[in-house]
């Protein structure tokens, strides 16, 4: 038997694992899972912790390793699990030396379980060029980013990633060539503090100038996708790529967080209500079907009715159409975990009524594209993507192809075509 991965979190971790599957599998592991996981909230680490217990159950003779930022931030704890036998940095798990050590420990019955380095000395990051997904999947994410400058008071991600480091451009238009020639209709730009993107490469190039030369020089990809970014750190390239070129897909998802000034100065933000709503309103000028998704947390410490009201009021403000909403979870060694709390019975409500202001948006968007015609990427059988990353329920097409679809209708969760 191989390895498997398990990832948790964010889409970094899903590029990732394809370089933890070859790295391990290629150094002579087998019959080993290896549970990349995630540290951004409190049940993401709980998550983590239930799905090994749970694999251990199924798969006695299977060895566990835990990876990813948990592992970085939670060493000692994951260590413990009797289920555990190795825990993995997160740079580690990247390196095949590592995983080379990890075969070692396992044919000597090594009783030392935790082999993470310290992630804040790593200055540089190497290109893993991956061939393919072994998912197939028609829509694969490349990791152009890593780790974070910033210091939000409420992100332990840069204790877990370590500080920002760049994949060199020309790696990463080889990566997109390859996985293009490849069949993969999508690819999505992927990485922790993506806008940061070039500020340690020689030239500082930006995630603009990046975006450009993807859409230059692969002429074969058909669409290209920019995950989660920092608007205030949009630069005047990726703006006018967004304007001008049709290949790079109508939708953002910005990492706004709250929607009062005063949080934003406590979360450490550096961008304030206004001009988060500003952008918006550039963005949809530029291209005025854009589709536009924000993160934002309900019940940051010291938050009150008031200021969770103007979070609310964003939906409508910034014309969002996904929401992702963070329960306010403490995270130990933050600042944010030393600030007045808010009690956990309002942070839920004010998560639930974030959510369901993010759900009347979407039905609003849904509705809306019915009698359009949008070119559909065909996910997997029954289910595609528009341009806008809206679903959408299709029948009869091939998996993989972009196919150009009228949108006939909704059920308030997907369109139909």
């Amino acid at each position: 038997m191989t390895v498997d991965v398990v990832s948790f979190g964010c889409r970094l971790n899903a590029f990732e694992a394809e370089v933890i599957r070859r790295e391990a599998e290629g150094a002579g592991l087998s019959d080993t899972i290896v549970i990349n996981s995630c540290a951004v909230t409190n049940e993401a680490v709980a998550q983590a912790r239930q799905s090994i217990r749970k694999l251990k159950r199924e798969r006695p003779e299977a060895r566990i390793v835990v990876t990813g930022c948990a592992a970085q931030t939670q060493s000692a704890m994951f260590a413990e699990m009797v289920e555990v036998d190795r825990v993995v940095g997160n740079d580690d798990k990247l390196r095949s030396d590592a995983w080379r050590q990890t075969r070692d420990a396992f044919d000597i019955d090594a009783s030392e379980k935790i082999a993470v380095s310290d992630i804040m000395s790593v200055k540089e990051m190497a290109p893993h060029l991956i061939d393919g997904f072994a998912s197939g999947l028609p829509r694969v994410f490349v990791q152009v980013q890593n780790g974070c400058d910033h210091r939000c008071t409420f992100c332990i991600i840069p204790y877990g990633r370590g500080n920002s480091r760049s994949v060199p451009m020309g790696a990463v238009v080889d990566q997109v060539r390859t996985l293009a020639e490849r069949g993969h209709a999508e690819i999505v730009l992927t990485g922790v503090d993506l806008t940061s993107y070039g500020t340690d490469l020689p030239g500082a190039p930006k995630l603009g100038m990046l975006t450009k030369q993807i859409l230059r020089h692969v002429p074969e990809l058909k669409r290209l996708r920019i995950s989660s970014i920092d608007s205030i750190e949009a630069d005047s390239d990726l703006l006018d790529a967004i304007a001008d070129d049709a290949r790079l897909m109508p939708h953002l998802h910005l990492s706004l967080q709250s929607g009062d000034d005063m949080i934003l100065k406590r979360m450490k933000r550096r961008h304030s209500r206004k001009q988060a709503i500003a952008f918006c309103e550039q963005v949809r000028r530029l291209r005025p079907d854009i589709a536009l998704g924000a993160d934002v947390i309900a019940g940051f410490p010291t938050e009150t009715e008031e200021m969770f009201s103007r979070s609310l009021d964003l939906v409508e403000e910034c014309g969002l159409t996904f929401l992702h909403v963070f329960p306010y979870s403490p995270r130990p060694g933050t600042p944010a975990a030393r600030m007045p709390q808010v009690a956990g019975g309002a942070i839920k409500q004010r998560a639930k009524r974030l959510r369901a202001a993010g759900e009347v948006a979407l039905r609003r968007r849904l509705q809306a594209e019915i009698g359009a015609t949008r070119e559909v990427l065909i996910e997997s059988d029954g289910q595609g993507r528009t341009e806008h990353y809206l679903p959408v329920a299709v029948a009869g097409e091939r998996v993989g192809s972009v196919v150009p679809l009228r949108i006939a209708g909704s059920d308030g969760e997907r369109l139909t075509a």
